[in-house]
């Protein structure tokens, strides 16, 4: 194998590691984004698209040059003529043609599968990242909701409260004034009997004063009248 097949081996095998690595479950999508978003693939991802494109175009021109050589060495006569060594070397350079477009095809092949791999995990990240973000808003959110419902609550609670607080201020304010109206309404029934007390004694003393000037006009016509009997004895 030339140096040149050599290295598109090894870049071949670089491939299948690079699928292994990225398939098989090692580290997390996120990790893997972040891995991607370092600086130094962030320096290379600037120009990525024209380093996809240069080795594509290389690998294009040695998968073409294998076809070529594959078709250059499939159209050979084989002839009781032809030597048996030069009938060995013929097919060994359409083997190494046929092993070229094999490697060739499988670089090109897993350039394009990285590519999308490499796609595909980003956008799975970055949707993991949306959908943790959108996440902690719901909760936030429902926190929010939550201490306003509480808030509310309270509110109510506090304003149920007031409401039962009043009420019975209401209460005992009219219990109140019926204990005033009563207390007047006695105080004016103790006035009332108070001064029919007084006119009863106002009265009791007027009769008291007239039963004494009757005892003495009594008392004045009886010995008046006994001296009368005495002078006529």
């Amino acid at each position: 194998m030339s140096l040149v097949w050599t290295l598109i081996a090894g870049f071949l095998y670089a491939e299948i590691a690079v699928v292994l690595l990225l398939v098989l479950p090692i580290a997390s999508p996120y990790k893997w984004n972040r891995f991607f978003k370092s600086k130094f693939l962030a320096m290379l991802a600037r120009q990525a698209h024209l380093y996809f494109f240069l080795i594509m175009g290389v690998l294009v021109l040695f998968l073409l040059d294998a076809i070529r050589e594959m078709r250059k060495y499939s159209h050979h006569d084989h002839s009781s003529d032809v030597h048996l060594n030069v009938e060995m070397q013929h097919s060994m350079r359409l083997f190494r043609a046929q092993r070229n477009f094999y490697i060739s095809g499988f670089a090109i092949f897993l350039v394009l599968v990285i590519r999308r791999l490499v796609t595909l995990i980003s956008t799975q990240a970055n949707l993991l990242a949306q959908s943790e973000a959108s996440m902690k808003q719901a909760a936030s959110a429902s926190a929010a909701a939550k201490s306003l419902m509480a808030e509310k609550s309270t509110e109510k609670a506090k304003e149920a409260t007031e409401d039962a607080t009043l009420g019975e201020i209401t209460k005992l304010k009219d219990r109140i004034h019926e204990l005033t109206a009563e207390l007047n309404r006695e105080k004016k029934d103790k006035e009332a009997l108070k001064s029919q007390a007084e006119s009863l004694n106002k009265e009791y003393d007027r009769l008291t004063e007239e039963y004494s000037k009757l005892q003495k006009k009594i008392t004045i016509s009886g010995g008046a009248g006994g001296k009368g009997d005495s002078k006529d004895d």
